[in-house]
């Protein structure tokens, strides 16, 4: 699959701080999870896809275009929601998508044809002719999506969408985040401080540490090849772990009973409960798990930022 983005020894700098350094990797996925702790530089990559910011060294590509070289055609297929509320409050729903649908360059008789469809789209019809500053935040958070997605973008930037949402909110911006990842031709990328949210929604996830990427993981990939893991304590062993091994089981013990377990996809939990019962073994205490995208972002975090790529000195030489 052709890359949507491409970060090539990208590096970033305000004042004399370096924000992103040399970043490398390509995107590809139809929705990207962008992660990370505070003050990693998701936002500030962001920006930089933006075309808000330019690069100290390096370049950004959206869709094999450079963004610095081709940033008014570039922001014209680039739908964005930022994290934080940026609406002029006496202007109504509607009026607001359509003047923002007018910047991102549509007419403007087509800018209101889809302003009122975006509206419809996110479940906010009934609410478009009221002033943007009498709606809750969930409304906001929805306004904000129909914004992004009015002129037709073909990648959509989404900065915290579930962000300050009750429950209720928060599920339905997911389902409409899904439904335009699987119904469209539109990549999405998401970046957020929720695992779940990734996790439900991405295929692919770049994880930032301290302006550096800690990991670039195909989820689907993950998951396919995912393993599942056991612990068990267990009582009367009687020869349980020599028979949980021939079933191709890799079982390591620590004393007391206490046992662990990584089971091929092939094996389910039955027969493991099978086994026991055919060598009285008892089963005193199990956590079942399969590793998940915590798991994923917790190893990248406990890594060490992998040095820069070596760059040409002044010599001439690496």
């Amino acid at each position: 699959m052709p890359a949507v983005i491409e970060l090539e020894d990208l590096t970033l700098k305000l004042g004399p701080r370096t924000i992103l350094d040399r970043l490398n990797g390509q995107l590809s996925g139809h929705c990207i999870g962008l992660l990370g702790p505070n003050g990693s530089g998701k936002s500030t990559l962001i920006n930089t896809l933006l075309g808000f910011y330019r690069p100290a060294a390096g370049r950004v590509r959206i869709f094999g275009q450079d963004v610095q070289e081709h940033r008014r055609q570039l922001l014209g297929q680039i739908g964005y929601m930022p994290e934080t509320d940026a609406f002029i409050a006496d202007m109504t729903g509607v009026r607001f998508v359509r003047y923002m649908a007018e910047i991102s360059g549509l007419p403007a008789r087509e800018a209101m044809e889809r302003a009122h469809e975006a509206f419809f789209y996110v479940g906010l019809g009934e609410a478009r002719y009221r002033k943007v500053g009498t709606y809750s935040l969930g409304m906001k958070q929805l306004a904000k999506l129909a914004q992004a997605v009015a002129h037709g973008p073909r990648l959509l930037l989404l900065d915290e969408p579930t962000n300050g949402l009750d429950p209720q909110a928060r599920t339905r911006m997911l389902e409409l985040v899904r439904e335009i990842r699987d119904t469209s031709e539109v990549h999405v990328l998401i970046s957020s401080h929720l695992l779940h949210d990734i996790e439900e929604c991405c295929d692919q996830v770049l994880i930032l540490k301290e302006g550096h990427i800690a990991a670039i993981c195909n989820l689907e990939e993950e998951r396919r090849a995912n393993l599942k893991f056991l612990e068990l304590e267990v009582t009367h062993e009687n020869g349980f772990l020599d028979a949980i091994r021939t079933l191709g089981c890799e079982c390591a013990s620590f004393g007391g009973g206490r046992l662990k377990i990584v089971l091929p996809e092939k094996i389910e939990l039955r027969q493991i409960y099978q086994l026991a019962a055919e060598h009285t073994a008892q089963i005193r205490r199990m956590n079942y798990r399969r590793d998940s995208l915590e798991d994923i972002f917790l190893k990248a975090m406990a890594g060490t930022p992998p040095p820069p790529m070596p760059r040409e000195g002044a010599n001439g030489r690496l």
